[in-house]
């Protein structure tokens, strides 16, 4: 909101003077009613700890971010070039194989990872395209550049909040919006449901349905959220049936043919005659009808190749290769610890850099070394030397913060936004995305599962 010199940014300066017109009490109350319509709607995750799951409400703040429209195009324009990049290398590894043949990544990279799936290997994907919803998690350094931090590419969650984090401050903070021209969300799942039906090759005729794992996955508010505003059906593996190598619904009517599969479950759970047999989630007989050519399955089969985050570091050098381009949006340095050099620098400066697992999400199994103790600093160095290959480590960036309003008073917190697109025929970012903000005080983890919250992202059509 603030500029270095402690003055209000332009395209800030509108809600800063709103908010000081509110009284304390007036602000606290207003982030009370916020909270009870989360709480009322249902809008939940689950924290999960000792094999056991907690149900929460998202926590929220108030103070939305503001992105000015010449910041937005140059965001827009980096993420399309990023899965562009992406999409060519997912193409490619399960194609010709070009990119390791020229030595760009190394062949171990993709051969040893638990995501390849080399049964895919010349098999022909609806419209060349492996991605249809993608999230590409932003940050800004101490010199305001945004960079990305990590890519999404399997099943990314959060779409639904980004929605209702819009809807809750309309209803709760209508004053915010007289003065402000903001790109709107309300047509979006309009678009997202016709990028959807554009890889069946059914014609108008198509069935899409969303497949969830249950009610019991912590992203399963999400499911249900985007099943709605697509007007698809939400189905769990009984309510799916193979036969003959195609998928039928069941319904009250008797079967209906399934045409696109927007899946919520990991790949190695989608179907137990040619994954894990012990999945009770997924539908048998499923990977043949995809492999037939007789289902779409978005996002595609092994995506997780591409969004590991020892592949992370390798980005740039796709977009180089695929593109002929340089970056639009830069990486955060990134240390690869198998690389001897890299691991035995990394090892000697634990106690100021983040370590991450490359294969976790979530904030769980990560080291920030500036803020963590001796003795968890020598755990994570024991699990280094004995698995390198399982970790990256990158510098500890002084995140840009912006004001929150908690516990009745305003204070700094760290941020992060993970950007949305949808992919069918052609990329379409959706304006804004999720603001995700580490409300502890110095916390650093922005997860809603580590304490974090989310905050409604606003971009401007128009400086004002």
């Amino acid at each position: 909101m603030f500029t270095s010199q402690g003055e209000v940014k332009s395209h800030y300066r509108l809600l800063h003077r709103t908010i000081d017109s509110f009284e304390s009490a007036e602000l606290q109350l207003k982030h009370e009613q916020a909270q009870a319509s989360f709480l009322r709607q249902g809008i939940t995750f689950t924290v999960y700890k000792d094999n056991a799951g907690t149900e929460r409400t998202m926590p929220f703040d108030f103070i939305p971010i503001i992105i000015s429209s010449e910041e937005w195009q140059e965001i827009e324009r980096g993420v399309k070039q990023r899965l562009k990049a992406l999409n060519a290398f997912l193409d490619d590894i399960y194609s010709e194989q070009k990119i390791l043949h020229d030595e760009v990544i190394p062949k171990n990279l993709v051969y040893d990872n638990p995501y390849y799936l080399k049964e895919l290997k010349e098999t022909s994907f609806p419209l060349g395209n492996h991605l249809f919803l993608s999230g590409i998690d932003l940050i800004r350094d101490e010199h305001g550049e945004y960079r990305v931090l990590e890519d999404n590419l399997r099943n990314p969650s959060g779409l639904s909040y980004m929605f209702q984090n819009r809807y809750v401050m309309r209803q709760v903070y209508p004053e915010f919006f007289k003065q402000h021209a903001l790109y709107t969300l309300e047509e979006q799942m309009d678009d997202m449901r016709k990028a959807l039906m554009e890889y069946s090759t059914n014609g108008s005729a198509s069935t899409a349905v969303l497949l969830t794992p249950g009610v019991f996955n912590s992203a399963y508010y999400d499911h249900v959220f985007l099943a709605q505003q697509m007007g698809i059906q939400l189905v769990e593996s009984p309510d799916l049936v193979v036969k003959d190598d195609h998928v039928f619904m069941r319904t009250i009517y008797g079967l209906k043919q399934v045409d696109v599969i927007y899946r919520r479950i990991d790949d190695e759970y989608l179907d137990p005659a040619h994954f894990r047999p012990d999945s009770l989630l997924g539908v048998e007989g499923l990977y043949r009808a995809f492999s037939q050519g007789n289902v779409a399955i978005v996002n595609a089969l092994g995506n997780g190749v591409a969004d590991d985050k020892a592949m992370y570091a390798y980005v740039p050098d796709m977009i180089q290769y695929y593109l002929n381009e340089e970056p639009i949006l830069r990486n955060v340095d990134t240390y690869s610890l198998r690389k001897p050099e890299h691991r035995d620098w990394v090892l000697e400066r634990l106690d100021e850099l983040v370590v991450k697992n490359v294969g976790a999400s979530g904030g769980y199994d990560m080291l920030i070394g500036p803020h963590s103790t001796n003795e968890k600093i020598n755990k994570f160095r024991e699990k280094i030397i004995s698995e390198p290959h399982q970790y990256i480590a990158q510098p500890t960036i002084k995140l840009s913060r912006a004001p929150a309003f908690q516990g009745n008073e305003f204070y700094p917190c760290h941020v992060d936004l993970r950007v949305y697109a949808m992919s069918g025929k052609d990329i379409q970012v959706i304006p804004g995305g999720l603001s995700r903000v580490a409300l502890k005080k110095g916390s650093l983890v922005v997860n809603s599962s580590q304490g974090g919250g989310g905050k409604d992202t606003w971009v401007l059509k128009e400086e004002v």
